[in-house]
């Protein structure tokens, strides 16, 4: 069965991508969670970063090489369809590789409603190209998901978005904004969310750019501790469609 290595899910965008494209795919895996802080993670994966895929001791790393590996051995993770499919992959690495801005001041934090200090032009760019992109595959492929009516990746690499919409109250227009509250509204998506409710660590660097960018004006997380001295370990399987 295959290990998923990821850090806390209240912040760690990056693990929730592969961890939800599995879940929706109810591909089976055990899920490693390693709160950042508690170890180095070069123990599990050669970038030293999360999310890292175990399969059989062969290691893979990083959410897009994930995702790639997966779909040469499960169906369903890219559309089927050659336009489709096109699209998705381009949207899933602009992604990947974009959005600077988005992310360094709206970092993923699931628990926190977040007033930001200013809205400079260029994350209304990086917002607006949220709302371009979301728009064009709802529309040209028909939804409800991005590249038609079947989840794929293309879906689980925006989702870290959806939490941001609703942590930062970012505006979108109507077409993108159901398409957030569809990906919030998932099962898997909502136990994602409940999990990191629960967590009690707190991660110093992630803690300071809310103070950085925004006021925090609500906190719906358990109480704070140290991030802990060990992993957790999940072994609940993935949730099914």
């Amino acid at each position: 069965m295959y290990s998923l290595c990821i850090a806390n899910k209240n912040y760690s965008s990056w693990s929730l991508r592969p961890w939800l494209l599995m879940q929706q795919l109810s591909i089976p895996f055990v899920e490693r969670l390693f709160p950042f802080g508690s170890c180095s993670f070069r123990d599990f994966s050669p970038s030293g970063r999360v999310p890292c895929l175990s399969d059989d001791g062969l290691a893979v790393w990083d959410s897009l090489a994930i995702a790639e590996y997966l779909a040469e051995r499960h169906a369903g993770v890219w559309p089927v369809k050659r336009v489709a499919r096109a699209w998705a992959r381009s949207a899933a690495a602009e992604m990947h590789a974009g959005f600077a801005v988005l992310r360094q001041r709206c970092g993923m934090n699931c628990g926190v409603k977040i007033r930001l200090h200013e809205f400079p032009d260029d994350l209304r760019q990086d917002i607006l190209r949220i709302d371009e992109l979301w728009t064009e595959g709802l529309v040209r492929f028909g939804g409800p998901y991005l590249a038609g009516s079947e989840f794929t990746a293309a879906d689980a690499f925006f989702a870290p978005v959806a939490f941001r919409v609703r942590s930062y109250d970012l505006a979108l227009g109507a077409t993108a904004a159901g398409y957030a509250e569809r990906l919030l509204a998932l099962p898997a998506m909502q136990r994602w969310h409940a999990d990191a409710l629960r967590e009690p660590w707190r991660d110093p660097d992630h803690e300071a750019e809310i103070r950085q960018y925004g006021a925090l004006i609500e906190d719906l997380r358990a109480a704070a501790m140290p991030p802990a001295p060990d992993p957790t370990l999940d072994v609940s399987p993935p949730l099914r469609k």
